[in-house]
């Protein structure tokens, strides 16, 4: 991490767990713990639990997120949240593009695009998740892929709207797998995405913009990840339901 250029970032993903009383519970239980962090702690629940986590992480430093937006501000898209619906009820940040989304639910890099923008027009924080399947790295086009989905993830926004932008560098064979990048590997990519971001803006967007690494982040893992100039935070799924090993990856991430 480098905070003298760009904040330092732990966002946990809750994905389809918890409801809504189980939300306060636990987001009770980690205010305490991670009161005195020197980074963001952003947490991203269901859309059922938004209303609650809002509630119970009032007057703390735990801003709330969303796993998760349509790109349309309203009309016939039954289940579908747009991100005007998450800007009025006080949400701060929303989740774009996770492998799940794309994999399960069919999001494709121009849909992903349309969410993003829409997110960043009700003036959302965006977490743009970008990440390579196992056979993809073992083919060897890690490079070429992060750098395509990053490149139409960000068509037509403009620099200023890119400020609002974190990207999670997620390897899908890391995610819920109990696999981890190597913090060499990590950074190697999290390097290639932040230039690539130089490419379309310029060096000083790219030095500011946060960049995560997501996929199997822990409390036994985190300090050495975050110890890599270009990995800024995390994007922390399993760990990010335990109080105690989130708030062990939040002060790896505040030293």
């Amino acid at each position: 991490m480098n905070k003298a250029k760009r904040a330092a970032i732990i966002a946990g993903n809750w994905k389809m767990n918890k409801t809504p009383k189980e939300a306060t519970e636990l987001i009770t239980a980690m205010k305490p713990l991670v009161k005195d962090a020197d980074c963001k702690v952003v947490l991203c629940v269901p859309f059922v639990d938004i209303d609650a986590a809002l509630k119970a992480s009032e007057g703390s430093n735990i801003e709330i997120g969303a796993e998760n937006c349509h790109f349309e501000t309203s009309g016939a898209f039954t289940g579908e949240i747009s991100p005007v619906m998450l800007k009025e009820m006080g949400v701060k940040y929303v989740i774009i593009g996770h492998s799940e989304r794309r994999q399960y639910f069919a999001e494709t890099d121009v849909t992903v695009n349309k969410r993003l923008t829409a997110a960043l027009k009700e003036g959302l924080k965006v977490i743009l998740c970008v990440g390579e399947l196992l056979e993809q790295r073992e083919q060897g086009i890690t490079e070429e892929l992060v750098r395509m989905q990053t490149k139409i993830a960000l068509g037509g926004v403009s620099k200023e709207d890119a400020k609002n932008v974190i990207i999670a560098y997620e390897p899908v064979w890391a995610i819920g797998t109990g696999k981890t990048a190597t913090s060499d590997q990590a950074q190697e990519v999290c390097k290639i995405i932040r230039n690539c971001v130089a490419e379309i803006y310029d060096n000083d967007v790219a030095e500011g913009m946060t960049i995560q690494y997501g996929g199997s982040m822990n409390a036994k893992n985190a300090d050495e990840l975050l110890s890599k100039v270009d990995v800024d935070g995390g994007l922390i799924g399993g760990a990010s339901l335990k109080a105690e090993d989130f708030s062990i990856i939040v002060k790896a991430a505040s030293k």
